[in-house]
């Protein structure tokens, strides 16, 4: 069965660190990831990028680059035996990323733009278009359209919060609903929600003890999929550190996401 058929029929989740820092950390994500996968039973995707483009600051660490981050992600997807998402962000990256990753996502500040959608698409890949925080989720339909046209019809949709004022989100949950109706499955970020962006001294920070409310909440409202950040110390984490769970919770998140009724 392919990937895109098993995330459609049972709950699925994509979980790794926000950005890739070193091996250590991957492997340590990674075998927890795994171990997971088997316990529950259900599908997990791993998850980091390689560069995290839009920090608040240019001296905030962004990642390993392109090749680097690539081959550190076969090495995860090859040890543990878990399919891969990782973000895109320019069309010329698509290729390469296509070759490793099993999904490419696109950050939502960049869901509107046709040539990366394009791109993604016609890897033949699943693409996980993330909801921008300024757009309704009956807007996703837009982007969801090119991908279909571009000859691709594997796609997933995020939702992760709209932009509430200055460096404040709030999520409206009846965009789920809106956008599983668009004919796809959607998935609760629930790291990226919690977040205030740039509203520390030059980082974006955040609300880590909401993250779990956050997967139930969206579990009441339909979501197929969990997307969670994660790392084992994440006050020491290089990017999104105040709002990536901790890895012993982990365990805990996914228990109560299949369990409650």
């Amino acid at each position: 069965m392919e990937l895109y058929e098993k995330l459609i029929k049972n709950p699925f989740f994509l979980v790794g660190p926000c950005v890739i820092e070193d091996e250590k950390i991957l492997f340590q994500v990674g075998e927890e990831v795994a171990r997971l996968k088997q316990k529950f039973n259900t599908e997990f995707v791993f998850k980091s990028s390689f560069d995290k483009a839009n920090r608040t600051s240019i001296k905030s660490y962004r990642g390993p680059g392109l090749d680097e981050g690539l081959r550190l992600l076969e090495k995860v997807k090859s040890e543990f035996d878990l399919p891969i998402v990782t973000d895109i962000h320019e069309s010329h990256q698509a290729k390469s990323i296509g070759d490793i990753a099993d999904i490419i996502q696109i950050p939502a500040f960049l869901c509107r733009q046709t040539d990366l959608l394009v791109a993604a698409a016609q890897t033949n890949r699943i693409v996980n278009v993330k909801k921008a925080q300024f757009l309704s989720g009956k807007d996703m339909k837009y982007p969801v359209q090119k991908i279909i046209d571009s000859g691709n019809e594997k796609i997933i949709l995020t939702e992760r919060g709209n932009s509430v004022g200055y460096n404040n989100l709030a999520v409206d949950f009846r965009n789920i609903p809106d956008m599983k109706d668009i004919g796809v499955p959607v998935v609760m970020d629930c790291t990226h929600s919690v977040q205030r962006p740039g509203a520390g001294d030059g980082i974006t920070t955040g609300n880590r003890e909401f993250v779990i409310n956050m997967a139930l909440a969206a579990k009441a409202f339909g979501a197929n999929g969990y997307f969670v950040e994660t790392h084992p110390d994440p006050d020491k984490g290089l990017s999104d550190a105040a709002n990536m769970l901790e890895l012993s919770k982990l365990n805990d998140l996914v228990e109560r996401v299949l369990n409650c009724m």
